[in-house]
């Protein structure tokens, strides 16, 4: 295996990406139907821009675009809907830099970890039952009974450190 073609957590620029933000959005129609949820067209709306790109997505930032069609849009707007979307596990808020990624996952399990890249921005979720067991054993032999992980990883991708991205 060359290293072109090792395997990463992060998408490659020439990933299909109109098929990914169409394979999010028929995943949360599946997702909400199950579940008996509504997703309204503005909370499609709103999973449609965060999967636009692989960057995390400021609610501010969704408020400016959604406000290109929908000029009354207000901020409860935006973020009544990230609060849905995050509820029904379609997206991630990233603590450590407050926005918003759509989650990859079929079914959210767990808590996963973030890697976000400080060259392209782009962000990649991956689930580690061991680093998040050994963060709860840490916490537990702290003195600490962990009720929320969130793991971010900072750093930089492959494509970032090669040049390439």
């Amino acid at each position: 295996m060359t290293d072109s073609e090792k395997p990463t957590a992060f998408r490659s620029e020439r990933h299909d990406h109109a098929a990914c933000v169409a394979e999010a959005l028929a995943r949360a129609d599946s997702v909400c139907a199950q579940r008996g949820l509504r997703l309204t067209a503005m909370r499609r709306r709103i999973l449609e821009l965060i999967w636009q790109n692989h960057t995390p997505s400021k609610a501010y930032d969704l408020l400016d675009l959604v406000r290109q069609e929908h000029r009354g849009a207000a901020p409860p707007t935006v973020y009544r809907a990230l609060e849905f979307l995050r509820d029904a596990g379609l997206v991630h808020h990233l603590e450590s830099i407050d926005a918003f990624v759509g989650c990859d996952a079929d079914e959210c399990r767990g808590q996963p970890q973030f890697l976000i890249c400080r060259g392209c921005q782009r962000v990649a979720e991956i689930h580690s039952q061991r680093l998040a067991h050994d963060a709860a054993v840490e916490a537990l032999g702290a003195g600490f009974q962990a009720e929320n992980e969130i793991i971010e990883l900072h750093g930089i991708c492959d494509a970032c450190r090669e040049g390439t991205a």
